[in-house]
C-alpha cells in the first residue's frame, strides 16, 4: 500500500509539475494545488494551535510532513527555539530538478503552503530544487502570527539573478 501511495504522489508531482508551467494554466493549478493541500490536511486532522503564540515550530514541521507519504524523504534538520522555526529538506524528486523555473516550483508548492497554513505555519522555500544544482530543496516554517522577513524565498533569489 506505502508503494502504491508514493507512486500516486509521484505522479501527482509530475502532472502539477506539467500543469504548473503551462500558460493558461499555472494559476487555476496552483489554486487547486492550494485547495487540495487544504483538503487533505483537514482530513488527516491537522489543526492550528488555539493559541497562535505558543506555536511549537517542531509540531509545525511535523504536521506538514502529513502531507506526504515519507517523513524520510522530507526530515527536519534543525529547530530554532529563538526564531520559532523548523528548518526541513525535500529529498523526494522533483519533476522541476535543474529546470531553472523557480517560479513554477513557487506555484507547485501551494499544496506545501496550505498544509503548514492548517497547522498554524508560513512555509516558505528557502533552496528549490528547480535551481541548477540543488539536489534538496530547503524550507522553513514558522508559526503565521510571526513576521518572517528574514526568510527569503527561493523564488524571490531568482529575481535578483
Amino acid at each position: 500500500m506505502a508503494r502504491l501511495a508514493a507512486r500516486a504522489f509521484l505522479a501527482g508531482l509530475r502532472l502539477s509539475a506539467a500543469l504548473v508551467q503551462t500558460p493558461g494554466a499555472r494559476e487555476p493549478a496552483r489554486r487547486l494545488l492550494g485547495a487540495i493541500g487544504a483538503l487533505l490536511a483537514r482530513r488527516r486532522g491537522v489543526r492550528a494551535p488555539i493559541d497562535a503564540g505558543a506555536a511549537d515550530p517542531r509540531a509545525m514541521a511535523e504536521a506538514w510532513q502529513r502531507a506526504f507519504p515519507s517523513r524520510k524523504q522530507v526530515p527536519i534538520v534543525a529547530v530554532d527555539a529563538a526564531s520559532a522555526t523548523a528548518y526541513a529538506e525535500i529529498r523526494t524528486p522533483c519533476p522541476l530538478a535543474g529546470s531553472g523555473d523557480v517560479e513554477a516550483c513557487w506555484r507547485m508548492m501551494e499544496y506545501d503552503r496550505a498544509f503548514a497554513a492548517r497547522a498554524g505555519a508560513r512555509f516558505v522555500v528557502l533552496a528549490s530544487q528547480a535551481t541548477p544544482g540543488v539536489t534538496a530543496g530547503r524550507v522553513a516554517l514558522r508559526p503565521l502570527a510571526l513576521p518572517a522577513d528574514d526568510l527569503v524565498p527561493a523564488h524571490a533569489l531568482a529575481k535578483k539573478r
